[in-house]
């Protein structure tokens, strides 16, 4: 990329970091391209014939529309008004975003055949976006990142094993299939909730989440700067910092359990002199290791590290002037939410570096505080938590709004266990408010089901994984233009990571064969088309079926059925052409069916194509 003219004089970038070298172009429809310059300047677009001309607004955004030039490249984008910027190895083909939590964010060096894979990925038509995690309460500009060429090392490049392995095992497969340039964008978040991808406009039809989405909006026009400011004003008012002194020490790191507390919600202050010499004064890195609760360290009466809710590891360098020589007063606070809050990792020093570390555990004074249920509202967790409505798709979706894109990947699901019904109502709003977000209408979406993780259970249960799985096949046909992937095979009893992402991506590559480019193929397992009740069989009946149904297995404990007494019972099951005929002992009128329900269920059932049939129940009315 050159880039040249002198500097911008605003923060945000001329042109924004979602456009750089190496990237890929939307085929076959307006591209919008967009940035910052001064208010009332010219702009001037141009890539092989195609120029387009934006004057900045009020605010001093540009944006333009560009026609793309025909499939392929590389070609050259010039951008030229205050700054001249040229934007090198320009591909013109089908972009796709990569959304969701952990099994989205999973690398491909952490998942099956690592190595081989890696070594394989050289398609340079291929080209990778890793967007930055961060959350924001508002909606924001840019999302940092920059333009890959695939290649083993960059598709090994960054966090957890690079770039998101259900999102190259999918662009590979549209490579082999389609044979266009595929851009991939991974913005995604491990333990993410749906509702955080939501902006505040898509959750209101849900109603659910109004008073998170409200506590959120005030936050962020409030006096306080961060939710641990609007803590210390909270602390401040409610449990301040003790004034006396201290006859009872307990030791950190540690929870209040361990500590001898009695388990209520409340809070903690702990105190202990540090003393130092004069070579151990400076800027040290302070460590907290894994906190669960709200906690601060003062010294010497200055706020020098804080965080709230469950942070696996807390780290920051001192302010300059806090430490002396001689004796130091350390001060440790902590909101303990949930009665057993706590420093659960042995990580608690200040780091001078060169192997010079002073150890900040061991006996504090403690001081009990005010009990949280007899106090003000806590203020609410919403700073740099990935859980709160709206603040990922503020921070993470809508700087790339509304870039030209082929479609979405979604897999997510796992956060939301436990919630089943919303979900079949937070997920189409999710999509609808992402396609009014990039304003192109209903672009194909594609949904990872969950795979099986968790218990094998040794009759017929219920089951909140099997619940979200529901609620995710429920979503998919509530909104046009989307599909499902079905992984209920592939996953691991063991572990919610499965490494099997290639099937993952070949799935959804299916589906998007049928979906987003109109071929005529087999792109999901059998899926639930209804039942015939004929005695004390069931005879259920398939659509996506194929070329016919088969067994990988027994048939054995997949199919529940129940009748009149209300109890589900493990039933014997056939394969009959296209029609699986269900029958249990003792169970004379079966008129309910469920299969594959459980979290880690037998689930033997294909079509001949080898995918796998799609989990269901008929329950009776509630």
């Amino acid at each position: 990329m050159i880039f040249s003219a002198l500097l911008l004089p605003i923060q945000l970038p001329f042109v924004a970091p979602c456009f750089s070298s190496h990237m890929v172009l939307q085929r076959d429809k307006p591209n919008n391209i967009w940035g910052w310059s001064t208010p009332g300047s010219q702009v001037r677009v141009s890539i092989a014939n195609s120029r387009a001309t934006a004057t900045a607004d009020e605010s001093g955004k540009w944006m333009v529309q560009i026609k793309p030039p025909k499939v392929g490249g590389p070609y050259k984008l010039t951008i030229e008004g205050l700054h001249k910027v040229e934007l090198d190895d320009i591909l013109v083909g089908d972009v796709w975003i990569c959304s969701g939590q952990s099994n989205m964010e999973q690398g491909i060096g952490m998942a099956g055949n690592a190595k081989t894979e890696i070594a394989a990925a050289t398609d340079s038509q291929i080209r990778l976006f890793m967007g930055t995690k961060t959350t924001s309460l508002k909606p924001a500009s840019t999302n940092e990142g920059t333009w890959e060429v695939c290649s083993p090392e960059t598709v090994a490049k960054g966090g957890w094993g690079g770039f998101s392995a259900v999102g190259y095992y999918f662009g590979r497969h549209l490579r082999a299939k389609v044979g266009v340039p595929i851009g991939l964008i991974q913005t995604a978040w491990g333990g993410s909730a749906a509702e955080a991808w939501t902006s505040s406009a898509g959750l209101a039809p849900v109603k659910d989440f109004d008073d998170q989405v409200s506590q959120a909006r005030i936050q962020s026009i409030g006096s306080a700067s961060s939710t641990n400011d609007l803590i210390e004003q909270w602390v401040s008012k409610n449990s301040p910092m003790p004034a006396g002194a201290g006859n009872k020490t307990v030791k950190l790191p540690s929870t209040t359990r361990q500590m001898g507390q009695d388990g209520k919600r409340r809070v903690y202050w702990f105190h202990r002199t540090l003393n130092l010499t004069k070579d151990q004064l400076g800027q040290p890195w302070l460590t907290v290791g894994s906190v669960e609760g709200a906690d601060a360290l003062y010294i010497n009466g200055k706020r020098v590290m804080a965080g709230n809710s469950i942070l696996m590891w807390q780290a920051a360098q001192m302010p300059a002037g806090v430490l002396k020589e001689g004796a130091n007063d350390l001060w440790f606070r902590l909101v303990d939410l949930n009665g057993n809050g706590g420093v659960t990792n042995p990580q608690f020093n200040m780091d001078f570096g060169n192997g010079n570390r002073v150890e900040l555990g061991g006996q504090w004074e403690i001081y009990p505080g005010a009990e949280l249920d007899k106090l003000e509202k806590f203020p609410p967790m919403i700073e740099g938590n990935p859980n709160w409505p709206t603040v990922l798709h503020n921070a993470m979706l809508k700087p790339f709004q509304p870039m030209a894109i082929k479609g979405a990947l979604w897999y997510q699901g796992e956060t939301n266990v436990g919630r089943g019904e919303q979900y079949s109502r937070l997920l189409p709003a999710l999509i609808t408010d992402w396609r009014k977000g990039f304003a192109q209408g209903d672009f194909p979406f594609l949904v990872v089901q969950l795979a099986n993780y968790g218990r094998k259970h040794a009759e017929p249960s219920e089951s909140g994984w099997s619940e979200l799985q529901e609620a995710q096949a429920t979503a998919v046909t509530r909104v046009k233009n989307a599909a499902l992937a079905c992984t209920v095979d592939i996953g691991m009893a063991k572990d919610i990571h499965p490494t099997n992402k290639q099937d993952v991506g070949l799935r959804l590559g299916l589906q998007a064969e049928r979906i987003a480019y109109g071929r005529k193929l087999v792109s999901s397992g059998p899926t639930l088309k209804g039942i015939e009740l004929k005695g004390h069989e069931i005879v259920v009946k398939f659509d996506n079926v194929g070329s016919g149904l088969m067994a990988r297995g027994s048939l054995d404990k997949c199919f529940a059925v129940m009748g009149s007494t209300g109890k589900w019972t493990w039933a014997d099951a056939r394969i009959e052409g296209a029609t699986v005929v269900v029958s249990a002992k003792g169970v004379i009128a079966p008129m309910y069916i469920r299969y594959a329900w459980d979290e880690d269920p037998n689930a033997p059932l294909y079509n001949k194509e080898g995918l796998p049939a799609v989990p269901f129940r008929i329950d009776p009315p509630k």
